[in-house]
């Protein structure tokens, strides 16, 4: 399932980063790595864009990003 999928207040691992390399190398250096967890804090209004934590940091990402990451339900 894509991170994208992942209903507000859930938590998810990370399996896969995809995406063009430097928007994967972004998303690397924010500690979004392969066996990480990430918890979707909320999305906005309008769904765009979502608030995760990951690793004890806030994270923005815009759907379309979030939608480049491979995730497994906890």
């Amino acid at each position: 399932m894509l991170l994208s999928e992942v209903k507000e207040g859930r938590s998810a691992r990370i399996i896969k980063v995809g995406g063009e390399s430097a928007l994967r190398r972004r998303i690397l250096e924010m500690g979004m790595v392969k066996g990480a967890e990430v918890y979707i804090e909320k999305y906005a209004p309008l769904k765009d864009p979502l608030e995760l934590i990951v690793k004890g940091c806030h994270i923005s990402l815009r759907v379309k990003e979030a939608e480049q990451i491979i995730v497994e339900n906890l």
